[in-house]
């Protein structure tokens, strides 16, 4: 190796951020292995890289002792003061043996070593940039459809979007441009793992996020949402404004603002309600489109029994107790619906 050795470590410390000494140490003490490898040696050795000019060089060690078990790891005191008067009992003795063909092996390991630490540095950066963005809804573009995961190319990285987290009868094609949601970023041996959901309520509520600058801006807040993938979402808004409509925030003019992102999800119906503290206005809202009657609640064991008109009792219910089931979820109480006429029987 020479001195280009140690200039493309500063240009790789300057450009990848990756320290010179850093790589130095990592690359001496592959060489060691490599010298045992190659030499069969089973000395102590010590391998030094000139900082300045790259050269390198393997000495022997060997300690300094009064009583000599193992020639090539021990020294005796008598032998190391015929080199140096100076030695004394358990120094460490040092003697040249760089081979002469021994530039080529380095340069090689050197390689290796140096790229492998790049590998290493960039598949950190990459975690470092993504496990802060868990939670945040991102884009990317559908690079391969492999095993039901879909992987996503976010640029500098890959991600998997899981069988579990696909919106049911999507259909993801190469080279189609999608938004979704971070769930969790794992560090693994072959770098950051990054996984993706379309299904996660949390895509639901960044969506509004991005459309509606009142929830951005922290005017309008989302209390709670509820989802049922690819089918329906409930969504939970309040204004800390009273001159601020949540609801027609969060609707746009002509419907634009939820239109844009039922779009985004391929046609998922969503309820935006108005948030309430008083539990049955709020279970009652929650019911929408059904229209609610009366509605009685049980604090303690958080129960609602809703009464809704007869020919609303279907819809209120939702198709195989969907709505019902998505008011639960938002509201977080146990709702029970019944019709006038069975309350009345």
């Amino acid at each position: 190796m020479n001195a280009e050795f140690t200039e493309a470590l500063d240009q790789l410390e300057k450009d990848k951020g990756i320290s010179k000494d850093v790589l130095i140490d990592a690359v001496e003490a592959a060489l060691i292995s490599s010298y045992k490898r190659n030499f069969g040696s089973a000395q102590n050795v010590r391998v030094e890289i000139n900082r300045d000019t790259g050269e390198v060089y393997v000495y022997a060690q060997k300690k300094v002792t009064d009583e000599v078990i193992d020639d090539l790891s021990q020294i005796h005191i008598d032998d190391a003061k015929q080199i140096n008067l100076n030695y004394e009992i358990d120094d460490i003795v040092e003697n040249e043996v760089t081979p002469k063909n021994f530039g080529r092996i380095a340069a090689q390991t050197a390689k290796q070593v140096v790229v492998q630490r790049i590998r290493e540095a960039e598949r950190g950066i990459v975690y470092e940039e993504f496990i802060n963005r868990e939670s945040e809804i991102i884009t990317g573009e559908v690079s391969r459809v492999s095993k039901g995961n879909v992987y996503i190319n976010l640029g500098r990285s890959e991600a998997i979007l899981g069988p579990a987290e696909q919106i049911p009868n999507e259909e993801y094609k190469h080279g189609d441009r999608i938004k979704c949601y971070i769930v969790e970023v794992k560090k693994t041996t072959k770098g950051p793992q990054i996984l993706l959901s379309r299904t996660h309520p949390g895509l639901v509520k960044r969506l509004f996020e991005l459309e509606v600058p009142e929830i951005h801006d922290g005017i309008v807040e989302i209390k709670s949402i509820s989802r049922e993938a690819g089918s329906r979402a409930k969504i939970a808004v309040d204004s800390k404004n009273p001159d601020v409509d949540a609801v027609g925030a969060c609707v746009g003019s002509k419907g634009a603002r939820v239109q844009t992102i039922v779009d985004e999800l391929k046609g998922e119906k969503i309820d935006i309600i108005k948030y309430s503290e008083d539990p049955k206005e709020f279970i009652s809202s929650s019911l929408s489109p059904a229209k609610v009657l009366s509605c009685d609640v049980n604090n303690e064991e958080k129960t609602a029994k809703v009464i809704v008109p007869d020919y609303q009792l279907s819809l209120a219910i939702g198709k195989e107790g969907q709505n019902a089931r998505l008011a639960a979820k938002l509201t977080g109480w146990k709702i029970d619906i019944k019709s006038e006429s069975q309350v009345n029987s």
